[in-house]
This record gives C-alpha cells, structure tokens and sequence, in this order.
C-alpha cells in the first residue's frame, strides 16, 4: 500500500525526491502519511480535493483486498 501512494504521489509532482510516505500500522488498520513539497500541494490534493480522494479509494481498495482499513493523511 505504501509503495502505490509513494508511486502515484511521485508522478504527479514536480518533486518527486521529496515525497515521505510512512505507514503506521495497528491491530486491523493502517494510516498512511504523505509528506510533499509545499509547493507540490496543490498537485497532490487536486482542485476540489479530487485527485486526494482519487488516492484514498484506490487505497481503500488495495486495504480491502489485504482484510484491512486503510487512511491517507496528507501532511503539510
């Protein structure tokens, strides 16, 4: 799950070296941050959040297959 974001995240920017992703993981969920380069944000969160929650479901997707929840933060 981590390398998918990490992947859709690193086409979209102009960036790519400093996209993070990490992976916090509990007991039958996982919340995944994503770090860009402020000037990248907007990019990543698309106009009217559509490509952010684009990224969410197929993340959602991806978790369901595996039994799990999965969320995506965006980090400033």
């Amino acid at each position: 799950m981590k390398e998918l974001i990490e992947y859709i995240a690193k086409s979209l920017v102009d960036d790519p070296a400093s996209v993070q992703v990490s992976e916090i993981e509990g007991a039958s969920s996982v919340i995944l941050e994503l770090r860009v380069a402020p000037e990248d944000m907007g990019r990543v969160i698309g106009r009217g959040g559509k490509v952010a929650n684009a990224m969410r479901t197929l993340l959602r997707v991806v978790a369901a297959k595996q039994g799990k929840r999965a969320s995506l933060e965006i980090i400033e």
